[in-house]
C-alpha cells in the first residue's frame, strides 16, 4: 500500500558528512509530517528530526546545528543532511511518514546504518 525506501547510509569518519534520502511510494492521498528516527545498539528508538508538510522542521537537541531535514513534496521524499558527525551518531536511521489513505497510517522505512568511526 505505502512504502518508504531509504538510502545514503554508510561509514564516515568523525567530522564527516552524509545525506540520507527516503522516498515514499504506493497508494495514498497525501503525506503529512515526515521524520527521521535513530536507534543505537541496546537503546530505544529516538526522534532525530521531523518536518511538517509545509516545511517547518524540529530537531532533537543532540543534532541541532549539525543536521538539516528537508523535503520535496513533489517527489514525496525527505532528506537528512548530517554534518560534523560524531561517533555517538552511530545508529540505524529510520524514516517515517504520516500517510493518509482511507485511514491515518504511520509508515516506517527499512532503516539504514550510519557508522561514524575513524
Amino acid at each position: 500500500q505505502v512504502q518508504l525506501v531509504e538510502s545514503g547510509g554508510g561509514l564516515v569518519q568523525p567530522g564527516g558528512s552524509l545525506r540520507l534520502s527516503c522516498a515514499a511510494s504506493g497508494s495514498f492521498a497525501s503525506i503529512n509530517a515526515m521524520g527521521w528516527y535513530r536507534q543505537a545498539p541496546g537503546k530505544q528508538r529516538d526522534l532525530v528530526a521531523v518536518i511538517t508538510s509545509g516545511g517547518t522542521p524540529n530537531y532533537a537537541d543532540s543534532v541541532k546545528g549539525r543536521f538539516t531535514i528537508s523535503r520535496d513534496n513533489a517527489k514525496n521524499t525527505v532528506y537528512l543532511q548530517m554534518n560534523s558527525l560524531k561517533p555517538e551518531d552511530t545508529a540505524v536511521y529510520y524514516c517515517s511518514a504520516d500517510a493518509v489513505t482511507t485511514r491515518y497510517l504511520k509508515v516506517w522505512g527499512q532503516g539504514t546504518l550510519v557508522t561514524v568511526s575513524s
